[in-house]
């Protein structure tokens, strides 16, 4: 091939990377991405997580924990937000604006949980990490009692599915955790 040929073969590379980025990810990256989700509880998550940030194809395995935990903290603060707006609604009701108010409290708890194991990955900290994950996937559990101790208020049918995703990706963080050298 001579120059012009290898001059064309670059800029269509260049193009091609302009317009459809998500053509780089290379197949060594993605064996990462796949090898790293296999060891974790949930998969499809996993790996749907992983493709929604542009950093995974380029992150090793101490990365994809940290994009993971990013992705769950934003994930207890949206679930935060959303009980904050449903304390609107539940102006008339002093039981349920506490409730609500606790969980907003234990939803952000979960949150700094997540970023203190930010932290603790950051400083290759392990043990710590692994020990905030599990603190903010524990930390629903302590809204949806609440809900318990006051039987004539029932646990909010949308709460539940989005306390299992943050459950979830805490479980994917462990399992990342887990491949990681202590």
């Amino acid at each position: 091939m001579g120059s012009t040929g290898l001059l064309f073969l670059f800029l269509l590379m260049s193009l091609l990377q302009l317009f459809h980025p998500q053509l780089v990810l290379v197949s060594g990256d993605y064996d990462l991405i796949q090898k790293t989700c296999r060891s974790t509880k949930y998969y499809d998550l996993c790996i749907s997580s992983l493709k929604s940030d542009p950093n995974s194809p380029n992150a090793d395995t101490k990365g994809l924990a940290m994009i993971m935990v990013g992705i769950g903290e934003a994930n207890a603060t949206a679930i935060s937000s959303y009980l904050s707006s449903q304390l609107v609604g539940s102006a008339n009701d002093s039981s349920m604006k506490k409730i609500l108010k606790e969980c907003v409290n234990r939803y952000n708890y979960s949150s700094d949980a997540l970023q203190a194991s930010l932290q603790a990955l950051t400083m290759e900290a392990y043990d710590y990490a692994y020990v905030h994950v599990i603190a903010a996937a524990d930390y629903p559990n302590a809204c949806r009692n609440s809900f318990k101790r006051c039987p004539r208020l029932p646990y909010p049918p949308e709460l539940g599915p989005r306390e299992d995703v943050l459950k979830h990706l805490c479980d994917v963080v462990l399992g990342i955790i887990d491949l990681l050298d202590w």
